[in-house]
């Protein structure tokens, strides 16, 4: 084995370990309500995180159709629309809106 290959091992390790640990003993802590709703509302504060900024740089020059397609999906899904019908909406509208802009 090179280095290589034990350098990708370690890393495995390293960063598996971290998250085996709490998967096993999460069901075995009580915590109380509020850190508990707090935990249940991490996974969407770092898809917001990883979202937002792709949101405003999916096209340099036309920055607010990104924007504009993030209002559409979020409507539809406050509107508790499916997600594949987000997504072809979505699709859809921006496609017609980015058809729309060399007119104006």
């Amino acid at each position: 084995m090179n280095a290589v290959n034990l350098m990708i091992l370690g890393c495995a390790i390293v960063t598996f370990i971290p998250r085996l640990v709490p998967a096993i003993f999460v069901d075995k802590i009580k915590f109380s309500p509020k850190t508990e709703k707090f935990l249940n509302l991490l996974p969407y504060t770092a898809l917001a995180a990883l979202i937002c900024p792709g949101v405003l740089t999916v096209d340099s020059k036309l920055w607010y159709i990104g924007l504009i397609g993030a209002l559409v999906a979020a409507g539809l899904s406050w509107k508790k629309v499916p997600l594949g019908a987000i997504v072809i909406l979505t699709v859809i509208i921006l496609i017609i809106v980015y058809s729309i802009i060399p007119l104006i």
